[in-house]
């Protein structure tokens, strides 16, 4: 976008958004709950260090499936959601700790998590304010913790889609997002598996908080 965004167009977007998923909420959770996000689940787990459980924010946790996931493998996931129906969703499938917070407006505590997944979710932010969401999720990382993140990748555009606004970074554009916020490359890799680079629409990536401040 060529202009700056003022608080109450983000203040749309947030509404909007959240407004788009809340109003399907039972449709979605149908429509996802069988997705398989294990490749995203196992890359995260694989950087992260320490003896379990480990704890872990699912920002963007959505209805609660990959909290489940989470859950089942011995760890202590927290979800974090803007929908409310989402929260109650997901607080009922996992029996985890669900913040309802607007990812503009995040309050986390600080150097608490073991690792952040956001799987589907960090797109929803503008550009503008990206820096500053990154540097909170790296301020609530301990040293040396683990930042996922699967977007739907583009050629660094955003905008609405129905409801629904999204920022669709490339490689490029993603690497230098993350590199200010103070994260180091571990791995990145194109989705779904085994399909042609332009029949992989989502950019998968893993971050290492550094160890200093």
């Amino acid at each position: 976008m060529d202009h700056t965004l003022d608080s109450a167009q983000l203040a749309t977007i947030a509404a909007r958004t959240v407004g788009h998923y809340e109003g399907r909420a039972a449709a979605f959770w149908e429509g996802t709950k069988d997705h398989d996000v294990s490749q995203n689940v196992r890359t995260l787990l694989e950087f992260m260090e320490g003896e379990g459980p480990l704890k872990i924010l699912d920002f963007g946790c959505g209805p609660g499936r990959d909290l489940m996931a989470f859950k089942a493998l011995g760890h202590d996931p927290v979800g974090l959601e803007g929908s409310a129906s989402f929260c109650d969703m997901a607080r009922a499938h996992s029996g985890c700790e669900v913040l309802h917070q607007d990812f503009l407006s995040l309050e986390l505590p600080a150097t608490t998590f073991d690792g952040v997944f956001a799987n589907a979710s960090l797109f929803h932010v503008p550009s503008q304010e990206l820096p500053r969401v990154l540097a909170e999720l790296y301020a609530a990382l301990k040293p040396r913790g683990v930042l996922f993140a699967s977007n739907p990748r583009g050629a660094n555009v955003e905008g609405w889609n129905g409801q629904r606004y999204g920022a669709y970074h490339d490689l490029t554009a993603w690497r230098a997002f993350m590199a200010t916020a103070g994260f180091d490359e571990l791995t990145h890799y194109y989705r779904p598996e085994g399909r042609p680079r332009d029949q992989q629409p989502w950019l998968a990536s893993a971050w290492r908080r550094r160890s200093g401040p």
